[in-house]
């Protein structure tokens, strides 16, 4: 890249150039040079965006914590419509996406980086907490059982989603899913009843 060409949203270009990277050759892979030759740019452009390659890194976590955040808010309208069972398949198979569950890996892998976020795993914990908070929505509206214990549900559905989608290349199919989802809840949504 010639130096003095302006750069279009260099920081999104960086992002997807990563995101790229992450999905082809996995966490492990993913470097400051492998990000600005993927996104065909100088690798001053990331040092005149970013304090440093973490810095990058972090914010490229943000970014996918703020989808979460979006995901939750249309996830919550959606309590009280189809089925619970639905609509939290529907919700594991948008969260884990390839490149969700490679920036799991990434802040897993990357010690630094893990430091730098300064708590526990994100996109996992926020993933938690969108669960949750739509699990809430449909306790209140009697779809689940009145005592569910909706952050340990939430937690059970994110360890085993993570565990489902874990492997990049053979994504379960939406029944898979499905079938795990059911269990999981199954017992609050019979309680719901009695």
């Amino acid at each position: 890249m010639p130096t003095g060409v302006h750069i279009r949203d260099a920081r999104q270009q960086l992002f997807d150039a990563a995101e790229r990277v992450l999905l082809r050759d996995g966490a492990a892979a993913l470097t400051s040079r492998a990000v600005t030759a993927e996104a065909g740019v100088a690798k001053g452009v990331l040092h005149r965006h970013f304090a440093d390659f973490d810095a990058f890194l972090a914010e490229l976590v943000q970014d996918r914590v703020r989808r979460i955040g979006d995901q939750s808010a249309m996830l919550r309208a959606s309590a009280g419509t189809g089925t619970v069972t639905g609509n939290l398949t529907a919700a594991l198979t948008e969260l884990f996406d390839p490149v969700a569950v490679g920036i799991v890996g990434l802040v897993v892998f990357r010690d630094e980086l893990r430091a730098r976020l300064g708590r526990g795993i994100p996109v996992l914990a926020d993933a938690a907490a969108m669960l949750a908070g739509y699990l809430t929505e449909e306790r209140a509206q009697g779809r689940i059982a009145a005592d569910a214990d909706v952050d340990s549900l939430a937690l059970a559905l994110i360890g085993a989603g993570h565990l489902l989608f874990a492997d990049r290349a053979n994504r379960p199919a939406a029944g898979e899913v499905g079938r795990v989802v059911e269990t999981v809840v199954a017992d609050v949504l019979q309680r719901r009843l009695l």
